[in-house]
């Protein structure tokens, strides 16, 4: 067992498989006591069993580690809370928070219905929100704590058929920024990664034609422990100055993406009429407009 995170109590959501797994048991490796939380549906929603969380549990404790099981769900405000408790009921204190749970119901925009709008959210976006909240009293009491959140180049640069994928994931990166801004003078930090990796959620992926399927191919050289570092660190007293950004991790590779910030203005000292915007502002601002992208478009190299 390391040392990085000994004596700290993590929270990871989602952890039963996949990203929040190789989390989960990375972090008890560095010493951490680990709440490992996963209501044990399937992607789409089906089922649901302690199964998964208490299976990594079982595998951690093996292994010489520390942790105990959470089903509950993400998706609810009081819910979300029990998460939080388990962690206080056992050890005590709480110290970091990883927002890993995810679901897909992937649609194209025009097909999509409410219900599939609201799932995705509601445990993305939702459920980031108020299991960070539930930690935010003790974090500010205590007057430490790190939030580690997992977004998503769907959101931040674009995807097909995920608006309500990509609205989520482009929402925690604005929450955890706002976490971090206003948690601040409590010593709280707050960061995201954006992960590239195969798991439960990739493998929903079309490959039906060859450029799906070589997309494919390159996304399961991607292995979901590769994540787990970085996810360890974020949390670590190391990065007790990284607060606010947004990393990506893609195999060996660690990105550190940019934030929306003005390119270009054009000033008018009369004002602006609908048809001065036309022949004078948008021609000064063409050059650089963003392409319309997906995420594959902008990141196209092999991961390495």
């Amino acid at each position: 067992m390391g040392s990085i995170a000994a004596g700290k109590v993590v929270v990871v959501t989602g952890a039963g498989g996949g990203i929040g797994r190789d989390i989960a048991i990375a972090y008890a490796r560095a010493g951490a006591k680990v709440v490992v939380n996963d209501i044990g549906v399937s992607l789409s929603g089906q089922g649901g069993t302690d199964g998964p969380a208490h299976a990594v549990v079982d595998e951690i404790i093996a292994a010489g580690g520390t942790a105990v099981p959470s089903t509950a769900s993400v998706a609810g405000y009081e819910s979300a809370n029990q998460i939080v408790q388990t962690a206080i009921d056992h050890f005590g204190r709480i110290d970091i928070v990883v927002n890993n749970a995810g679901n897909l119901r992937d649609r194209l925009f025009h097909k999509m219905n409410e219900e599939e709008w609201r799932q995705v959210i509601d445990v993305h976006l939702h459920g980031s929100f108020f299991v960070s909240r539930a930690a935010a009293p003790y974090f500010r009491e205590q007057e430490s704590g790190a939030y580690v959140h997992m977004t998503s180049t769907s959101g931040l640069i674009g995807n097909f058929g995920q608006s309500n994928y990509s609205a989520a994931k482009l929402g925690i990166a604005a929450l955890s920024k706002s976490i971090a801004l206003d948690m601040a003078r409590y010593n709280v930090r707050s960061n995201c990664i954006a992960p590239f990796a195969w798991s439960r959620m990739t493998s929903s992926i079309p490959a039906e034609t060859p450029e799906e399927k070589a997309r494919v191919e390159k996304l399961q050289k991607m292995e979901t422990h590769k994540i787990a570092p970085m996810a360890v660190y974020l949390g670590s007293d190391a990065a007790a100055e990284v607060t606010g950004q947004i990393f990506g991790v893609r195999a060996n590779e660690i990105l550190l993406f940019s934030q929306p910030r003005p390119v270009r203005s054009v000033h008018m000292s009369d004002g602006w009429t609908p048809e001065l915007i036309a022949q004078i502002a948008i021609p000064a601002m063409q050059g650089q407009f963003h392409k319309l992208e997906r995420s594959p478009d902008v990141i196209n190299w092999d991961p390495i």
